[in-house]
């Protein structure tokens, strides 16, 4: 091929590749296209749910018929009882006041309800006491016997101790006998002296059973000095007889 024909092909290859490149720019370019918006998931609302207790109050023994409706719920449990169906009843007897707990859950959450049941139990009755009960005389004086005193003294010797510890227990088991305790002294001194002396041993006895327990307000004091006397002889076994603290139930 001569020279002339080889630059007329290259040219118009030339050319043929300008027209291909200019048509080619002349094409819009086309916006790529968003992808589709996420649609936004689907929620589950929680359930709904309830409770209620038929009678609300029993006696101990007696049943109560339990209750219970939800909706939307894919587990319901109570407790004490354990899973239940969604929706029923149940008859229950408990033994005291209860709180039914109901729990109903799905995805989307947790409800939660509670009846309260009361149980009456019936008190005990209490034993029978003592409390209106006197005792006898015998019994008395068998228990809370009189205590003696040594010579111008109102101390209380170990033989008095231990009849005020047998008098305590007797009049703490006796709780309705008062008791009043007289105060005595032998013939012996003025009588001034003496109702003070017969006050101050009523007065020791007296102070020696609160220490054991009685109430105060159950004991009475008199002195009867050497006004009263047990025994008449003029001997010191005679003398001890009229130093004495005497108990006696206050009526």
């Amino acid at each position: 091929m001569n020279t002339h024909h080889s630059k007329f092909w290259n040219k118009a290859a030339l050319v043929a590749t300008l027209a291909l490149l200019a048509a080619s720019g002349c094409h819009k370019k086309h916006a790529a296209t968003p992808p589709a918006a996420m649609a936004p998931e689907a929620t589950t609302p929680p359930p709904t749910a309830s409770i209620t207790a038929d009678p609300a109050a029993i006696d101990l023994g007696q049943s109560v018929v339990l209750n219970w409706r939800t909706s939307n719920a894919t587990s319901v449990s109570i407790d004490g009882i354990g899973e239940v169906p969604v929706n029923g009843t149940q008859t229950v007897s408990p033994a005291s006041s209860t709180n039914f707990h109901l729990v109903a859950k799905n995805a989307g959450g947790t409800t939660e309800a509670n009846v309260r049941v009361t149980v009456r139990v019936p008190e005990v009755p209490a034993a029978p006491s003592d409390n209106g009960d006197m005792g006898s005389d015998a019994m008395f004086h068998a228990k809370v016997p009189d205590i003696f005193f040594g010579y111008d003294s109102f101390d209380l010797t170990p033989e008095a101790d231990s009849s005020i510890s047998s008098a305590a227990a007797y009049l703490t088991a006796h709780p309705a006998i008062k008791i009043l305790i007289g105060g005595y002294c032998d013939d012996r001194g003025s009588a001034e002296y003496n109702i003070t002396l017969g006050e101050n041993r009523a007065n020791a006895a007296k102070t020696a059973l609160v220490s054991a327990g009685v109430t105060g307000n159950r004991i009475r004091v008199v002195s009867y000095g050497k006004e009263k006397q047990f025994c008449s002889e003029e001997t010191e076994s005679c003398w001890q007889q009229n130093r004495r603290g005497q108990f006696s139930i206050d009526r």
